[in-house]
Formats: C-alpha cells, structure tokens, sequence
C-alpha cells in the first residue's frame, strides 16, 4: 500500500478505471453465464417432466399388472422415439422398489434393487447440469391417477446442452474480453486526458517550489468543470504569492530606508561637529601660514576631521549597499555598526555598552549585508524605545553552534503590532516598528531563531543564527 501511493495520481486513477472496468467484464460474463445455466436448468427439468408424466401414463396399468414384458416393450419403444438422441437408460421398478425391467437388463436385473442403482441421482425439482458431464441420472415416482405405483430411473444424454454451453462461454468471455480490454483502454486515456490538467499544475509547483508558475491560458481546461477551477484556482494562488513577494520586497526596501532615514539627523549633527572644527583649522592656516609649527598641528587636525568624515560616508554607502557584492561578515561591520548607532545615541545622550567577542573566521560563514541590517534594525528600534537618557547595550558572541546577537534596551517594552511584525509571520498592520519585520524575513532566510524577554527593566531581543551546514567536497 506504501508503494502504491508513491505512484502519480495520474496514473493511479486511469489503472483503477481500467481495472474497474475489467472487473465490471468479469462480473457480467459470470451473470450471463449463470443466467445460461439457469435457462438450461429449466429447460431440462421441462423436458424430463413431459418423458416423466408420458411415461407414467403408458407404464401405470402394466407395472399395476406387473406385466413385465409390456414394461420392457414400452420403455423400449420410448427409447427409439427419441432416437437414442435424450434417453439413454431407464429402469422401471414397483412400489417395493424391485425392478420389473428395463433398457439394459445386464445393467439392471430384473427383481433386483433399484435403490443400489439409485445411488446419486437426481430428483426432479432439484434436476441440473452438473459440470462437464453429458449424462444426468433422475429418479422420480410412477404416479397413475393420483397413485405412486412405483419408480422411474432414467439417464438423459445433456451433451448437446454441455456444448452449446461451453461454446456460449467461449463466445461470451471471448467479446466481453475484447470489449472490456477495449474499454479498458479508452478508460484510461480518456481519465489521463481528463486529468492532464492536473498533472499539469502538479509539475509546475513541483518544479517551481519558490516562484510557482502559472498555466498559461493555451493549456487551461475550457469548461466549468472542478479541473478548470482547479487550475483557475492555482493561477490565482500564484498571482497572489508573486504580489505578496512583490510587496515584501516593497516593504523590505521601504524600511531599509526607513532606517537610513532614521539615521539622517543624527549623522548630519555627525557631519556637522567635526566641520566647525576643519573651518576653524582652515583659517588658522590661512592666518598663520608663516608659522610651521601652527600649519602642522591645524594639517592635523584637518587629517583627523576627514578621516572621521570619510569613515562616516563610507559606512553609511556600505549599509545602503544591501547585497555589498556577496561580502561576508568580518569584525570591521560591528565597527561599522558601532559607528552608525553612535551618531544616533549621542543626539539622544544614551548609554551605548558595546561587547563584541567573536572569531572572525566564524563570522566568515555568514554574509555581511543581512547581519548587518538585522543589528542596525533593532539597535534603532532600541535607541527609539530607551528615548533620551535610556540605556543601549549590544552584545555578539560565538554560541554552541552559530552566532548570537542580543541587543537591550531601558524601554518600557515591544508593543502587540511590533511583537506581531518581529516573530509572527502573518499580514501585518501598518506601523509596529521601523523594520521589525524585515529582521523577522532576514533571519528566517539564514535559517535563525528570534526570541524576546523582559528581564531586570531590559527588553532583550536575542537572534540565533546556526551556521550554514558544510556540503561535502
């Protein structure tokens, strides 16, 4: 049975109709042979009624008379009239049983036993073919005017009914053959044309698992029928997973940007600190550029100003860059991390503790851009939920068997619509949280585990990442 149900469905079904079917065949070739057999049955048992009632009609006065030789004179006149054709043997004996004569005197003495003789036979409302013999054997009562006078033993010759029933038989299991292999055939290309359709959507969702693509219109069922709106179905379900996949993408991008723009204020008052500072040096040059010492300490201020500038710019380009050419993740994207949430901290005079212990060359197992913008989305949803003066702390480290990356903070907690976006997988309501469900999608796609508590005035968000299974060379 296990076997039978890895088998196609579209195969399943044309072979059980075909089998039905052959079975349907079969049972109809034994009702018509039953039926024959029955009609057979009753014409027998008509035919050696009339003999029977013809001849206890010529035999009763004499078996009366037990006149012996006129007994023997009668049953042989009746044996010529059928020419030998249907009664083959008769015995006639009185009512105590003792044979007074008959066709075959060596086979049936007279004043012998007709009981021995007997043995085996048939009455006659039980008479019937039996088998394949061609001779049946019937014992009935000599009956004269309402009076058993005694008893009858006669053996018909049925060949000619045995063949003709086996030549019907022949006949009948011969064409209920080939119409039922005929039927059998049609049967099952008509039930494979029938469920072609749906051994069409079949492949295309075995064969598409992510992108599931559509029947085209060419190949679609005409009709009304359950396989039409199968498919008609199955092509709604697609256009509903590509628009659902377009729109998680929309929403992906909108709420990377989303947490760049978040970013905006606070790298611009970034930017902006260390200019004031580089204007300053700038016009110290140009006032005293006829002092080295003053040109060298200003240079280096300058040299510091934009190397902090040119860190800023470049993190930010990094994290814009969401596919970052493939990049795996190292330490310098926690430093670069670190640098961006700073910006955003300082504005709001959090306290930011940062712990990062980690092995870079486990770190190389996973890629940068979504690690990076898991962190980057929750350390802006805790520096939001901690507001001004709150507490921040990051922390990543090799677990048993992936990385860990739990960010805190002092807020008063995730709300419903933000735990509903962060660990469900539902549709979810505008608002909730700047990217909690992007962090949701990124971390189901490296196979991770999201887990939320409340533990000493902290809400902690903790992100199990396993690392990715090593296929063998």
């Amino acid at each position: 049975m296990r076997g039978l149900r890895r088998i196609p469905l579209s195969v399943r079904v044309p072979f059980f109709t075909a089998g039905l079917m052959i079975l349907v065949g079969f049972l109809a070739s034994q009702q018509v042979l039953t039926t024959l057999r029955q009609v057979q049955n009753a014409r027998v048992r008509e035919m050696a009624q009339l003999q029977i009632e013809a001849l206890s009609i010529a035999l009763g006065p004499l078996v009366l008379r037990n006149d012996i030789w006129e007994v023997y004179d009668t049953l042989e006149r009746a044996a010529g009239e059928n020419g030998g054709r249907r009664l083959v043997f008769a015995v006639v004996a009185n009512d105590k049983g003792v044979i007074l004569a008959a066709t075959d005197p060596a086979r049936a003495p007279i004043d012998s036993g007709i009981d021995t003789l007997a043995s085996g036979a048939q009455d006659l409302e039980n008479l019937s073919l039996t088998g394949e013999d061609a001779q049946i054997r019937l014992l009935a009562p000599l009956v004269y005017q309402g009076r058993t006078v005694g008893q009858i033993l006669t053996e018909l010759d049925v060949s000619d009914l045995v063949v003709e029933r086996k030549r019907a038989a022949r006949l009948l299991l011969l064409g209920n053959a080939v119409a039922t292999f005929l039927l059998a055939i049609f049967g099952y290309l008509a039930m494979r044309r029938i469920l072609a359709p749906v051994e069409n959507v079949m492949g295309r969702m075995r064969n598409f698992p992510q992108t599931p693509e559509p029947v085209p219109e060419s190949e679609m069922p005409r009709g009304d029928s359950e396989v039409a709106q199968l498919a008609q179905s199955y092509n709604t379900m697609v256009g509903a997973i590509e628009a659902k996949a377009e729109a998680d993408k929309r929403l992906a991008e909108r709420e990377r940007f989303v947490s760049l723009g978040r970013l905006s204020s606070s790298l611009a008052h970034e930017i902006n600190n260390p200019l004031g500072g580089l204007l300053n040096a700038a016009d110290t040059m140009r006032e005293y550029a006829d002092r080295p010492e003053v040109v060298r300490e200003s240079a280096d201020i300058l040299v510091r100003g934009l190397e902090h500038l040119r860190d800023v710019a470049r993190v930010t380009l990094d994290q814009n860059r969401l596919d970052r050419s493939g990049a795996r993740l190292g330490v310098d994207d926690f430093d670069d991390l670190r640098l961006l949430i700073s910006a955003e901290t300082s504005r709001q005079h959090q306290n930011l503790d940062w712990t990062v212990e980690v092995s870079g060359r486990n770190l190389g197992a996973f890629p940068s851009a979504p690690v990076r913008q898991i962190a980057l989305n929750l350390l802006l949803n805790a520096s939001e939920a901690a507001g001004a003066n709150g507490r921040i702390a990051f922390r990543a480290t090799d677990g048993e068997g992936g990385l860990c990356i739990e960010v805190s903070d002092s807020g008063s907690g995730l709300s419903k619509a933000a735990c509903e976006r962060l660990l469900g997988s539902g549709p979810v309501a505008p608002g909730g949280g700047v990217g909690l469900r992007l962090v949701h999608d990124l971390v189901r796609a490296l196979d991770g585990y999201i887990s939320l508590k409340r533990d000493g005035g902290m809400t902690r968000i903790c992100i199990d990442l396993p690392y990715p299974a090593v296929e063998d060379a």
